[in-house]
């Protein structure tokens, strides 16, 4: 499957989650989430991550643990993911690291997600980063990241929210935030 996203920066969360509420999106709660991101062997930022393996291990405050690997396809939004729960976050960041993959960056952020048909979205606060809004679509096509990016976009530009699009991933605003901190 691929997961084709959408991410903006928010400038008023409480206004972004009003007007989803008025576009029919019934928030979840939030829920926390410690993300510890992995490179692939070779790769360093700065570098393109179109056809390079990330992998992430993710833990929620409800105890589950998440192990997913990511590969770019078309760009860092537009991903072939897979991903699986895993009982043990020790033992599985040792074997990433010995399958030679380096820890990178830790994202702990607070997401409160929902959808709008078949678009998710998620509202995400990052600590280092801020606030921001992602919207996705998962596909098994080999639609055209590019042309779904920009559907996902008019989706959100239609809710009217002063918001700014990235292309960055968490990992990377997180890592330029505490660069310079």
């Amino acid at each position: 499957m691929r997961e084709i996203e959408a991410k903006y920066r928010v400038k008023d969360v409480e206004a972004l989650l009003v007007v989803l509420k008025s576009h029919g999106l019934r928030i979840g709660d939030p829920v926390h989430q410690d993300d510890q991101a992995y490179a692939q062997p070779g790769w360093d930022y700065g570098m393109p991550k179109t056809g390079v393996v990330f992998a992430r291990l993710r833990t929620t405050d409800d105890g589950r643990h998440l192990f997913t690997v990511k590969k770019p396809v078309s760009g860092e939004m537009d991903c072939i993911e897979h991903e699986t729960v895993v009982t043990d976050r020790e033992q599985m960041h040792d074997a990433i690291v010995e399958m030679g993959f380096r820890p990178t960056v830790r994202i702990v952020k607070t997401r409160r997600s929902g959808s709008l048909g078949s678009v998710s979205v998620c509202v995400d606060e990052v600590e280092h980063a801020g606030a921001f809004v992602e919207v996705e679509m998962t596909v098994g096509d080999d639609r055209d990241g590019m042309a779904a990016q920009a559907e996902l976009d008019k989706v959100v530009r239609a809710w009217g929210v002063d918001v700014e699009r990235t292309t960055d991933t968490y990992d990377s605003l997180v890592r330029a935030a505490t660069a310079t901190a």
